[in-house]
């Protein structure tokens, strides 16, 4: 390293004062040198040669991988892009639905939903420039926006889910095929949800119930049996009964009083809805289930880490689409469509996520199933 610095102090040297062609050459009175292209003898033999590249060669290589556009540009968005990358992004703005502009970097959640207020109230959009009049979308966010459009990240493949590993207790999956009806269960803080749904994927029942003695005193066994009998009289007859698995930690003391009341209840729900067979050896499977959260949870995307997002838009768009498609996810009979029809609205204050959470975990218990036959 010493030979080495010695070495090119020495040329440096020459070519300032000596004004020989060498490694630099003699700069201009205030300029930097201009690095040309030269070889360098390799210190460790002195007779291999070291290329060293020129400011040309860097010059090029960074420009073959520049960007669209640039944040921190002071050019007009639309000066950033070509007519056609113009057209093509705002085709999409101006065409898509809340749901397709989910897809998009930065617009999932209220951004999405801006737009196509903005584009409703004021008409479609003429200019990239007038995509920051939108709420929540500024230069920066737009230009994040725009790319993303032009240069879509390529989802990753979806990690397939096997149901017997989120079903409890373990069961035959012949038996499960063989159901005809299931009946999914969801509890929350003060009501009990349910989805009743065929293998035809067709919802036969979906409702709540309020639970008046939830969370009240310091769990009453008595209050809590009537609220959790007054749901079971109201279940309707299936052959499998899900009751959903809460993903609480025990060691988040914060939330032990609320993880406390979901097992508590969901041992209420085994008891009343488990038949007592004479006979435990015969061969007849639990008629009630756990299935985990998370596992719902992964199968729909609604996962942000270890946390679960609400699943209302999910369940509108398999709401529009019982209406829209020939061949929807799941089947609503229409007095369903009509009595739920604005319960999952984002400004929607009815208490509604139970009954998607319950309705959510029917169809990913189908699904799963249908995958794990198919494999």
């Amino acid at each position: 390293m010493w030979v080495a610095r010695r070495f090119l102090s020495s040329v440096v040297q020459r070519a300032q004062y000596a004004g020989q062609s060498g490694l630099f050459r003699r700069p201009h009175h205030g300029s930097f040198p201009e690095l040309e292209l030269r070889y360098l003898q390799c210190t460790c033999c002195w007779r291999s040669r070291i290329q060293v590249a020129c400011f040309e060669t860097l010059n090029a290589t960074l420009s073959s991988t520049c960007e669209p556009c640039k944040g921190g540009s002071n050019k007009s968005l639309d000066a950033c892009y070509t007519s056609e990358q113009r057209d093509v992004i705002l085709q999409l703005l101006n065409n898509a639905t809340a749901s397709e502009l989910a897809g998009v970097k930065l617009l999932r959640g209220r951004k999405c939903h801006n737009i196509v207020e903005y584009r409703t109230k004021n008409g479609p959009f003429s200019t990239l420039e007038s995509v920051v009049n939108v709420p929540l979308l500024k230069h920066k966010s737009a230009v994040i926006v725009f790319n993303s459009i032009l240069n879509p990240v390529k989802k990753e493949r979806k990690v397939r889910i096997q149901l017997a590993k989120f079903i409890r207790p373990e069961i035959d999956r012949s038996w499960l095929e063989d159901a005809s009806s299931i009946v999914s269960i969801v509890c929350g803080t003060n009501k009990i949800a349910w989805a009743h749904v065929d293998c035809r994927m067709m919802v036969l029942d979906w409702q709540k119930l309020e639970c008046p003695n939830f969370l009240k005193g310091t769990y009453m066994a008595s209050s809590y049996l009537n609220d959790v009998s007054a749901a079971v009289e109201v279940l309707p007859s299936a052959d499998f009964y899900i009751i959903e698995k809460s993903s609480l930690s025990v060691q988040n003391t914060a939330l032990f009083p609320v993880m406390a009341h979901m097992r508590v209840v969901e041992a209420m729900l085994f008891a009343l809805l488990e038949p007592r067979n004479s006979a435990p050896e015969s061969n007849v499977p639990p008629r009630v289930l756990n299935m985990m959260r998370i596992a719902v949870g992964r199968h729909f995307g609604l996962m942000v880490g270890e946390c679960r997002t609400s699943g209302a838009q999910t369940v509108r768009q398999m709401m529009t689409e019982s209406v829209t498609h020939k061949l929807p996810r799941i089947h609503f009979p229409q007095e369903l469509l009509v009595k739920y029809r604005n319960s999952f609205k984002m400004e929607s204050r009815g208490g509604g996520e139970e009954l998607c959470d319950a309705l959510l975990q029917a169809v990913a218990f189908y699904e799963l199933l249908r995958v794990d036959s198919s494999s």
